[in-house]
């Protein structure tokens, strides 16, 4: 993952205008973007959007819509690559999936997951709970929304 955060920044460098330490800040917020997306993937909601507002303040104007797209593609890119990672077993650093959920001890579940969600069989109720309450969250977003345009 260490040469996708320094492939964005290689692509990005000749258009930053902040100087030495804008430099250094792009890097870092590259960097510290694929490290969570590599880490934390099922709760790094949109990974693309944090970095890009993360360094759009070191890029003029007139390149931010291709600061965009450049972040929006290497990320995307990553993305697939950790899916493709997990289909096997494996995540980024070639550790052995485990599941998401903890026991009722407190310890980590050691069951390989589905590669769907992250959680094991047995804990497959926390995952339609999860989505559930994305849902429920969004339809509470939209209600506020339309109660405000009215």
């Amino acid at each position: 993952m260490y040469q996708v955060s320094r492939a964005i920044y290689r692509e990005l460098a000749g258009e930053i205008v902040t100087g030495r330490e804008g430099h250094v800040q792009v890097l870092h917020a590259c960097e510290q973007t694929i490290e969570r997306l590599a880490t934390d993937r099922h709760y790094f909601a949109q990974p693309a959007r944090t970095l890009f507002r993360d360094v759009r303040g070191h890029f003029a104007i007139q390149s931010q819509a291709r600061v965009w797209n450049v972040v929006r593609e290497y990320v995307d890119t990553a993305d697939e690559l950790l899916a493709s990672l997990t289909t096997h077993g494996r995540d980024a650093f070639g550790n052995p999936l485990q599941c998401r959920a903890t026991t009722r001890r407190g310890t980590p579940c050691q069951r390989v997951p589905a590669h769907v969600d992250g959680y094991c069989p047995s804990h497959q109720h926390l995952a339609e709970t999860e989505a559930t309450g994305v849902f429920a969250e969004a339809v509470a977003v939209e209600r506020r929304e339309l109660a405000l345009a009215a």
